[in-house]
């Protein structure tokens, strides 16, 4: 039986939160809820009556770390914005210095690891389980010299189970919806072990609940001695995050991280084309062309692959997030987006189809056709589209030409398609994105943004597409 000394728990992410952009009113029950999570993941010492001031202190200090580590305005105060990441689905494990309560390297001094799964969960079949736990393991095989054997008795390297409540390695489970499972890091004894809350739903293939696989995929890297990464593209980014199972992928930070520890697959045929791993897009890239921009309720929506950036203009900060960590339903790679205030919903562009937003939430009754905008049957995708507050009017680029759209009649204008450089004089290149601000149209052409008056249409000026999309490198 393998020893209980050294644990540390690795994973407990947690059920699905609030993801609205409105935080409520800071009150004594957040101020607990801010208490007990920098208690918990930034080692802030335990309150007491008669170390107030110092407690304050610390307080300031542990929610500093806490807002660098998540990219936020560094205050040290309790502010909304701060609260509103505190209460999304992530992982119970300390994002800073996660491995510094024990000495010693954490990795497994061989290559080839087993692993059994000691119990099931009602939730699935033994086949589904069987099936989720093996290639949550191949995840990782497929990128490093390790190989994952399956035993059915004994001790393995990483002993697999699915509990509840207080199940005896000192951190006790907390019923539905709450954390999700855990695990050790490579080391003598529970050592590499995960166990999952068993009062939690796990699903299979379906995006709702939580998703066996990519859980234990989290998991898993932890048992190999991964810490969190602040990329938010990262499986082992603290969130949990549906993924498409299908055509999952392990992104590059974590291809990176892996092989930091272990070294790359020597087995790799260098001959045989392989995926690339994906990459989170950064807004300090200088050649980023972005997919989509919109404005949503003040906010500016930026969308880029699988990922999209939320922030108020001219902000000093951005949060990162995939898209499927919102909204499972909209698929990646947008092609265009804009705000109807008329509607108050934000509409979201692929080939023939749309997607509709009202505030945060998907509207029912969607994805539906192009064609409720009148367009012609031969548009069979938009480039971009603005949305022109001057003449409430919804502007449709395709490639190079641009359609009018009254939205009040709700019908095409006469007279178009038009040129986009009829339209709007010194453009030139495509128009990949568009969105209007304080008066002005901004319209992206790869890596360049063009300011024009939102009257006259006159050109202003020429500026980098991240003008109001801060540079924030991931580290």
């Amino acid at each position: 039986m393998k020893s209980y000394c050294k644990l540390w728990v690795l994973l407990t992410l947690v059920a699905i939160g609030n993801t609205s952009p409105i935080a409520p009113p800071i009150d004594e029950d957040q101020e607990k809820i801010a208490e007990n999570y920098l208690t918990k993941l930034y080692g802030l010492p335990a309150h007491s009556p008669t170390t107030e001031h110092r407690s304050s202190n610390a307080m300031n200090l542990r929610l500093k770390e806490m807002q660098t580590f998540f990219g936020l305005t560094v205050t040290g105060k309790l502010n909304k914005e701060t609260l509103e990441v505190m209460k999304k689905p992530r992982c119970g494990v300390p994002d800073v210095a996660a491995y510094s309560t024990f000495e010693g390297d954490y990795k497994w001094k061989k290559k080839d690891l087993t692993y059994r799964i000691e119990n099931y969960t009602p939730d699935m079949s033994v086949a589904e389980v069987d099936d989720s736990i093996k290639r949550a393991l191949q995840v990782w095989a497929d990128v490093t010299p390790l190989t994952f054997t399956r035993i059915y008795s004994g001790t393995a390297d990483i002993m697999i189970s699915f509990v509840v409540k207080d199940h005896a390695d000192g951190y006790p489970f907390d019923g539905p919806n709450g954390f999700l499972a855990h695990a050790f890091p490579p080391f003598e004894g529970i050592g590499g072990d995960a166990h999952f809350d068993d009062e939690e739903d796990f699903f299979y293939r379906s995006p709702q609940g939580y998703n066996l696989f990519l859980v234990a995929a989290h998991e898993f890297g932890h048992s190999l001695g991964l810490e969190h990464s602040r990329d938010p593209g990262a499986l082992m980014y603290p969130n949990y995050v549906y993924r498409d199972v299908d055509t999952f992928s392990l992104p590059q930070d974590d291809v990176n991280g892996i092989q930091f520890l272990y070294g790359p697959n020597p087995d790799v045929d260098p001959n045989k084309p392989k995926p690339t791993p994906p990459v989170t897009p950064n807004t300090c890239d200088p050649n980023l062309v972005l997919d989509a921009v919109t404005m949503l309720r003040g906010e500016i929506m930026f969308f880029k692959g699988s990922f999209f950036w939320r922030n108020y203009p001219l902000s000093r900060t951005a949060e990162q997030h995939l898209i499927k960590s919102f909204w499972p339903e909209i698929p990646d790679n947008i092609d265009a987006a804009f705000e109807s205030p008329f509607e108050d919903k934000v509409f979201l562009f692929k080939g023939e189809k749309v997607w509709a937003l009202h505030g945060y939430d998907m509207v029912r009754g969607y994805p539906k056709s192009l064609s409720i905008f009148g367009l012609p049957k031969t548009v069979k995708k938009i480039s971009a589209v603005l949305y022109d507050e001057s003449t409430f009017k919804i502007l449709f680029f395709v490639d190079d030409q641009i359609y009018s759209y009254n939205e009040d009649r709700r019908r095409i204008e006469k007279g178009y398609p038009k040129l986009v450089d009829e339209v709007f004089p010194g453009m030139t290149g495509k128009v990949t994105a568009a969105f209007q601000y304080k008066g002005f149209n901004y319209l992206f052409s790869r890596s360049k943004m063009l300011e024009f008056g939102s009257y006259n249409k006159r050109l202003f000026r020429v500026l980098n597409n991240n003008y109001f999309l801060p540079c924030l490198s991931v580290v």
